[in-house]
């Protein structure tokens, strides 16, 4: 409650989208520290997860082996982009912003 008695605005919501068809860009631009099936020390940057299906799908997707770091990806306009390309390089970009 604020001072005044109401209730305090919500926080902003990012509104979340669908996954795009043929995409793939959150399998393949970050890195992941912690053990995936098949690649037990997690992945660098930029190459791709041993799960990721040809047509760039997570064969993971849902199941409980699937790494927190990737369960907790939600797809976004600002992470996505347009297409793509846009979506790899924003997710490069926040790999080389965030790196110890």
């Amino acid at each position: 409650m604020s001072a005044g008695g109401e209730a305090a605005p919500a926080p902003a919501q990012v509104p979340l989208m669908a996954c795009r068809p043929g995409c793939g860009a959150c399998c393949i631009a970050p890195s992941i520290s912690t053990p995936i099936p098949g690649m037990p020390h997690g992945k660098p940057a930029g190459i791709p997860c041993v799960q990721l299906r040809p047509d760039y799908r997570c064969a993971l997707f849902g199941r409980p082996e699937r790494p927190a770091v990737c369960a907790s990806l939600r797809p976004t306009e600002t992470m996505c982009g347009n297409i793509r390309d846009e979506a790899l390089a924003h997710l490069a970009g926040l790999e080389l912003a965030t790196r110890p």
